[in-house]
């Protein structure tokens, strides 16, 4: 029986991190983001800031930041910013991101259509790419109680550097475990 007890709690240990990241995309929590297949049906009439923010962790060499630091754009009005990367190295690098927004409670109503964080990166020595970002915050946003007075939203990417297949699931665990997500 202790055996069994033992095999159960290693089995919950292994299922904590997919279970708890699907948590966290139906939820929202921990600022994370929803995927949409397409733009919002609705637009409201309220507006709200949306703030860029860029990071690369350490190891990371490339130069990494938003085309501009921020958009207004009306509740459910689908936005395309970007965000430019550098590779300064004389090597190509590799990088994923990983992203979040602030307030976390606005997780849950801001979506991307499309991103260049679903994907890794790969630049060539000296390459410069634009990277676009197609998002829209729900107009339910307004409805909520916790996020009705809402005004800005930040939304925030770190870029982790590529060393092989295991350096994505770890860049993720070392954000998550910073963000206290």
């Amino acid at each position: 029986m202790l055996g069994g007890v033992a095999v159960a709690m290693l089995g919950m240990a292994y299922a904590a991190v997919p279970l708890y990241d699907l948590f966290c995309r139906v939820t929202g929590y921990g600022g994370t983001v929803q995927q949409a297949s397409g733009p919002s049906e609705r637009i409201s009439d309220r507006k709200i800031v949306v703030r860029l923010d860029a990071n690369v962790a350490s190891g990371m060499p490339w130069d990494f930041k938003p085309a501009e630091r921020s958009v207004e754009l009306q509740l459910g009005e689908n936005a395309l910013v970007s965000y430019r990367a550098h590779n300064p190295t004389g090597k190509p690098v590799t990088g994923t991101a990983t992203f979040n927004v602030t307030p976390e409670a606005a997780g849950r109503y801001f979506n991307k259509i499309e991103c260049f964080c679903f994907t890794e990166q790969a630049l060539a020595a000296g390459e410069s790419v634009e990277m676009p970002v197609s998002f829209f915050v729900d107009p339910e946003l307004e409805n909520d109680i916790d996020t009705k007075n809402i005004k800005e939203i930040t939304l925030s990417y770190t870029f982790f550097k590529v060393e092989d297949g295991g350096a994505v699931a770890a860049a993720k665990e070392e954000l998550r475990g910073n963000s206290g997500s």
